[in-house]
């Protein structure tokens, strides 16, 4: 009897990881537990590799052995699924190459409300060279801080928000814009999520001449479990302003790349956009939470831009990880593609 629930025991923990491990075989990348799990891969591995070492232990038992070896063996598999899958995705988080005339530098960064001042948001957009700065959980006043303390450094910004009318910050998300993109007005949105993500707002830009980039500063609800309806319909929304012909959607999607499996086309990962981090094989570090390394960490913090962008490069700053957010910045920069 007891090797029998040995056996049933260690059958549905292995089903159990290979869902989480490949959610998308499934169709469960977006339900509730699965998307938790799964966004979380880099701790996944390491939960598995210290399961298969308590198993080892156990395995001393002689009782035990045989369920024990299976189990180990289930969490070996599971762990070298894992790493091959953020192996794959990449953990390159080299120097930026150098910018060029036609370059576009983007930065995201969560503020979580300002949590470590409108001077170092300034000074990280500055050295970047940000021609985009997508700030979720950031108030029009924080925007307006940071463009002053840029145009006083020589860049000036255009600065964009939408607030939902809560008080709390992550009701608002501001986007700054360079002037030498061009002239840029922003989409009308009724504040409560219509033509716009559901709860937390994003800021959709449209070029006045019709000849730029839409720019989109995204802000997905996360998916606890009250609001995994909410999440799901904002990846969509999100994933539909993507199909246009040249878009670049920065911020905080609170999803990785696992969520979106099923919302790109022609091999894009959200509608026609290609995701930065795929591109450049940076996907697999974490931008979020700080207080946990990146190789841990979930990689929910993207920015996106359809083909008619090349993606050059991408960093993920770690170096703010005590500066008072609980998201890592990132920068990216693209290219104009070569016309065919």
């Amino acid at each position: 009897m007891f090797k029998f629930l040995g056996a049933l025991l260690t059958l549905a923990v292995a089903l159990g990881l290979l869902i989480v491990t490949w959610p998308p075989l499934f169709g469960l990348q977006t339900t509730v537990v699965v998307a938790q799990i799964t966004a979380m891969r880099g701790l996944l591995v390491a939960c598995c590799v210290a399961a298969l070492i308590l198993f080892l232990i156990i395995g001393i038992i002689r009782p035990l052995r045989g369920f024990a070896g299976s189990m180990a063996v289930v969490m070996f598999l599971g762990a070298v699924a894992n790493t091959g899958i953020l192996v794959y995705r990449g953990f390159d988080n080299d120097a930026m190459p150098a910018k060029t005339e036609s370059s576009i530098n983007v930065l995201s960064w969560n503020t979580k409300g300002n949590a470590m001042g409108s001077a170092t948001i300034a000074k990280l957009a500055l050295d970047s060279g940000a021609d985009i700065v997508a700030l979720p959980e950031t108030r029009n006043q924080t925007g307006l801080e940071v463009a002053a303390a840029m145009k006083a450094a020589g860049k000036p910004m255009n600065v964009f928000t939408e607030s939902f009318g809560k008080i709390a910050a992550a009701s608002s998300t501001t986007v700054l814009v360079s002037p030498s993109l061009g002239a840029y007005t922003q989409a009308s949105s009724n504040g409560v999520g219509a033509s716009n993500t559901l709860v937390v707002p994003s800021v959709v830009l449209r070029p006045a001449d019709g000849r730029g980039p839409t720019i989109i500063a995204s802000h997905a609800v996360s998916p606890s479990t009250p609001q995994m309806h909410n999440w799901r319909e904002d990846l969509a929304w999100l994933a539909a302003q993507c199909d246009a012909e040249n878009v670049i959607i920065a911020g905080d999607f609170n999803a990785t790349v696992d969520s979106m499996a099923g919302l790109g086309r022609d091999g894009a990962a959200l509608g026609r956009c290609n995701d930065a981090g795929l591109a450049t094989r940076t996907a697999a570090l974490g931008t979020w939470p700080t207080n946990i390394p990146a190789l841990l960490g979930s990689p929910i913090d993207h920015v996106f831009a359809t083909p008619v962008w090349d993606i050059a490069g991408m960093k993920v700053h770690s170096e703010f990880d005590q500066a008072g957010s609980d998201h890592r910045p990132i920068t990216v920069r693209l290219e104009p593609a070569a016309a065919d």
